[in-house]
Parts: C-alpha cells; sequence; structure tokens
C-alpha cells in the first residue's frame, strides 16, 4: 500500500498498526526533524542524540498497539516518547542504579499515558503556533523558566529540583504551578 505525504497522522498509525513500514518511514520524514531537535535539548552528544531518535521509531513500530486511536493525539505521543526516551537515556549514562530496561519498564516509563482530557494536537498546527509558545515562554521569569526547564528537559522531580536549588519543594511547587498558570494564560488569551 502506497502512503500519500498528504496522509493524516491517524491514517499513518492505522498503517503503522498494520505492520506498513512505509507508513513508518513517512512519520519518520514528518517527525525526525522536530523529534531530534527535541532530543538535542536533552542530549548534547550527535550520536547519542541519533541513536535515541533511531531507538524512539523502533518503540514506535514494536508499540504502535499501546497508542490510543480513541484520541488520535500522534503528536503527543510521539513528543512524549522521545522526551521520555532521552531524559531515560541521560538518566542510564549517569546512573547505575537504574532499573533494568525491560519491555515493561518501557511500557510504564517511556510510553506516555496521555491525558483523554486533552485536545489532540497535529504537528501543522504546534507548528503554526510554535512562536506564540516561544513568546509565552519568554514573558516567564527566569526563574520560572528555569524549573519549568529542570522539570521538562532534565526530567526532574519537584524534590529534585529542590535539591538541586536549594530551595524548599514548596517554593518548586509554586514556581512551576505559577510558570504553567503564566504560560497557560499567555495562550488563551493570545498576549504573544
Amino acid at each position: 500500500m502506497s502512503v500519500n505525504i498528504t496522509s493524516t497522522d491517524s491514517e499513518l498509525m492505522q498503517r503503522v498498526c498494520s505492520n506498513d513500514s512505509k507508513a513508518l518511514e513517512a512519520l519518520y520524514n514528518r517527525y525526525s526533524p522536530l523529534l531530534y531537535t527535541l532530543i538535542k535539548k536533552i542530549v548534547t552528544e550527535d550520536e547519542v542524540a541519533k541513536d535515541v531518535l533511531s531507538d524512539v521509531f523502533v518503540i514506535i513500530w514494536r508499540k504502535i498497539d499501546l497508542f490510543d486511536f480513541n484520541s488520535n493525539d500522534a503528536y503527543c505521543w510521539l513528543v512524549s516518547i522521545t522526551r521520555n526516551k532521552a531524559i531515560d537515556t541521560i538518566r542510564r549514562r549517569n546512573s547505575s542504579e537504574m532499573e533494568p530496561y525491560s519491555d515493561e519498564y518501557e511500557n510504564n516509563h517511556i510510553i506516555p499515558n496521555l491525558s483523554s482530557k486533552i485536545d489532540p494536537l497535529e504537528l501543522e498546527t504546534a507548528n503554526n503556533i510554535k512562536d506564540e509558545v516561544v513568546s509565552s515562554l519568554n514573558k516567564l521569569t527566569n526563574a520560572q523558566q528555569f524549573v519549568i526547564s529542570l522539570a521538562y528537559f532534565e526530567g526532574l522531580t519537584q524534590k529534585e529540583i529542590a535539591e538541586r536549588l536549594n530551595i524548599p519543594v514548596t517554593t518548586v511547587k509554586s514556581k512551576i504551578k505559577i510558570a504553567l498558570g503564566n504560560l497557560r494564560n499567555s495562550l488563551i488569551m493570545g498576549e504573544v
């Protein structure tokens, strides 16, 4: 079955689910620039980043049955797998005390469990609002940007952020809550 470049993410995911390698190739062509950029924000070494990107698409191929076709949110699913895999790779390189990597580990820690309350996002829409998101992020205070970065790009828990910054966990929780609220309000109000 040929894959049309205008196929939706949902159509491509359905075809990947039917073991259509051309659909996976089309997803790769569509998403690899975005996913590689995300990986490079977490993993700085080029070769490791390329390995993570390759691993992500192997995971997609093997775990497509865990994608929630009811939500049809391929964008968030792919971005979340990528973020989780990149952070896991860094943690494994920096710690010998990690749980062994297994199918069960991957299902619980790499594959996202997305909320059904979020609206699906398409790559085109994400690209269209990228500048607004960046502008909204830039409106946050430096401290708010930093804690968001630690949480998202380094995958630190609130407790780990508090320890790193030598501040109370309640302060971290407050900064994250306020930052996310400000970010949300800025995006909703279109104040970019």
